[in-house]
C-alpha cells in the first residue's frame, strides 16, 4: 500500500474518507462501508522499508487482541485485511473526545479528575478481566464519550496473555510513552496488569496537577528514576486537592507493584468513596522523601530484577471485592450470625479482598450515608453504628472494609446497582425465612438480587438446628 492512501479509494468493500490522523506507526481514515449501524474508521500500518518494525508489530497485535475485547469500554472491531496482501484494520468511531484534548485547557477540578480517573479505571478493570494488558494508557489513548463512559483505544503495545507477546519477543520491552511507563516495564517484564494502574497514577497525578510526575525522561537512566525516586506530593503542585485524593494517587504511583493497588476495582471504588478511602502516611506528604531515604531507596533499586507477576485474570481473582447485604431494619434477626459467619468463612480464602458491608432501608433514591463519621443530617447513622456492631466480631482492618447505608424503595435494585457500579464480585446475603408462606423466596430481596445481578450471589440459610422454638 502507498503511504498515503487516496480519499474515494475502495478496499475490500470499504470506501476512504478523510485522513484524520498520522500517527508514527501509520494511518487513520474515517471509512463508509458494509452497514454496520455505527461510524468507522480504517487504521493503516506504515510498511515501507525505512520504517520501523514497531508499525508491523503493533498492527498485529491490535489484529489479534480487539476482535477478542468485549464491552462498552473499547470499539468494536469490524475487519481486518491480510498483511501480507492488504493490511488494514476497520473498528468503530468512537464519537468522543481525548483526555487530551481536555487537558489542554490545563488541571481540573479535583473531583472532576477523581471522577474521570474513575471511569478510566473502570475500563481497565474490564480490560484485566480478559487476560489483557493495556501497556499504553495515556491521556491521548482515553476517550470519554458523550454518555460518561470512558473507553480505551490502541492496543497496538498491549499484550494478551493467550497469545505471544510480540513486542517482548522482539526485546522492546519498554515500548510505549516515557511520562506513563511503568517500573516493571523499566525492568523489561509485560506480564504485570499493575502496570496500568501506575499509567492511571500518572494520568491522575496529571489531570490534578497539569504536571506530569515523572517529567518526560529521554534516556534509560531517567526512566530508572522511577524506581526509586518519589514525585512531588500532588497537594504540594495544587493546594485544593484534597489528602484522600493525594493518597490514592501516590497509592498508584508505588515504584514496587506489591505497594500499588492490586486491582483497578479498588482504585474506581476508591475514587467514587473517598470517605471509604484508609488514609496512610501518604495523604499528609508535603515534600519529597529526604535525601537519606532516597538515597536508601536508590541503592534497593539498583539492582532491581523483574518478577514473574500473575496473570491478569488471576491477579483481579486474588483481590475479590465482597459484598455482604446486612438487613440492619432487624438487628436481632437470627440469621446475623450465619451470615456473617459465612462471611469470616469465605473471606479467609483471599488475603486481598475488599468487603463491603451494606444496609438498604426504605427511602428515596440516592441518598447514602457512609462510615466517615461525617454522615449528612437527616440520614440514618444510627443503622451505619448497627452496622459497625455487626462487623466488629470479624476484626478486619480499616482498610479491607467499608460500611455503606442505602435508602431507596427497591433494596433488591439498590443492592444490585450498588454492586454493578463498584465491580463487586460476590453478594452474600441471607435467606427468607423458610417458615413464612411458600411464595416467601420469590418475594424476598434474596430473590431480587439473585435474578438480576451480575455477578455471582450466595444465599445464607439458617440451619434449622440453629433456629429458636417456633
Amino acid at each position: 500500500m502507498p503511504a498515503r492512501l487516496q480519499e474515494g479509494a475502495l478496499i475490500d468493500g470499504f470506501r476512504l474518507g478523510a485522513h484524520i490522523h498520522s500517527g508514527a506507526m501509520g494511518d487513520i481514515y474515517r471509512v463508509s462501508g458494509p452497514e454496520t449501524g455505527f461510524p468507522l474508521i480504517m487504521k493503516v500500518p506504515r510498511l515501507a522499508d525505512d520504517q520501523s518494525i514497531e508499525g508491523l508489530l503493533a498492527f498485529e497485535t491490535e489484529v489479534r487482541i480487539l476482535p477478542r475485547l468485549s464491552g462498552s469500554h473499547f470499539p468494536r472491531f469490524v475487519r481486518a485485511g491480510d498483511i501480507s496482501e492488504n493490511p488494514y484494520l476497520v473498528l468503530e468511531w468512537l464519537e468522543g473526545r481525548s483526555l487530551a484534548a481536555i487537558l489542554e485547557s490545563g488541571p481540573m477540578a479535583p473531583d472532576e479528575a477523581a471522577r474521570i480517573a474513575s471511569k478510566i479505571a473502570d475500563a481497565l478493570q474490564s480490560l484485566h478481566q480478559q487476560d489483557t494488558i493495556h501497556f499504553d494508557l495515556k491521556p491521548d489513548n482515553a476517550i470519554l464519550m458523550p454518555d460518561g463512559r470512558v473507553c480505551l483505544i490502541d492496543f497496538g503495545l498491549a499484550h494478551h496473555v493467550r497469545y505471544p507477546d510480540l513486542l517482548a519477543e522482539e526485546r522492546r520491552f519498554t515500548a510505549g510513552s516515557t511520562p506513563y511507563v511503568s517500573p516493571e516495564q523499566v525492568l523489561h517484564t509485560r506480564s504485570d496488569p499493575r502496570s496500568d494502574l501506575f499509567a492511571l497514577g500518572v494520568v491522575l497525578y496529571e489531570m490534578a496537577t497539569g504536571e506530569l510526575p515523572f517529567g518526560v525522561p529521554e534516556s534509560m537512566a531517567g526512566l530508572r528514576d522511577r524506581l526509586w525516586l518519589d514525585p512531588v506530593p500532588p497537594r504540594v503542585r495544587q493546594a485544593g486537592i484534597a489528602p484522600w485524593l493525594q493518597e490514592v494517587i501516590l497509592h498508584c504511583l508505588e515504584p514496587d507493584a506489591a505497594n500499588r493497588y492490586q486491582s483497578a476495582a479498588r482504585v474506581s471504588f476508591d475514587l467514587r468513596h473517598p470517605s471509604q478511602v484508609a488514609l496512610t502516611a501518604r495523604a499528609g506528604k508535603l515534600r519529597r522523601s529526604g535525601l537519606l531515604a532516597q538515597a536508601g531507596r536508590w541503592w534497593r533499586a539498583r539492582n532491581r530484577a523483574a518478577v514473574a507477576r500473575p496473570l491478569p485474570g488471576a491477579l483481579v481473582d486474588r483481590a475479590p471485592v465482597i459484598l455482604a447485604a446486612v438487613d440492619t431494619m432487624h438487628p436481632d434477626d437470627e440469621r446475623h450470625p450465619a451470615l456473617r459467619r459465612v462471611v469470616a468463612q469465605v473471606l479467609t480464602l483471599s488475603a486481598e479482598f475488599r468487603l463491603i458491608c451494606v444496609s438498604v432501608i426504605s427511602g428515596g433514591p440516592g441518598a447514602q450515608s457512609q462510615s466517615d463519621g461525617n454522615a449528612k443530617a437527616g440520614l440514618p447513622v444510627d443503622h451505619l453504628v448497627r452496622l459497625r456492631h455487626w462487623v466488629e466480631p470479624l476484626h478486619l482492618p480499616v482498610q479491607r472494609l467499608s460500611l455503606h447505608v442505602l435508602e431507596a424503595a427497591s433494596p433488591a435494585g439498590a443492592l444490585v446497582d450498588f454492586a454493578r457500579e463498584n465491580h463487586v464480585d460476590l453478594i452474600m446475603i441471607g435467606a427468607p425465612d423458610p417458615d413464612q408462606e411458600a411464595l416467601a423466596w420469590w418475594r424476598s430481596v434474596a430473590s431480587g438480587v439473585t435474578s438480576n445481578a451480575h455477578c455471582s450471589v450466595h444465599v445464607v440459610r439458617v440451619p434449622r438446628a440453629a433456629r429458636g422454638p417456633s
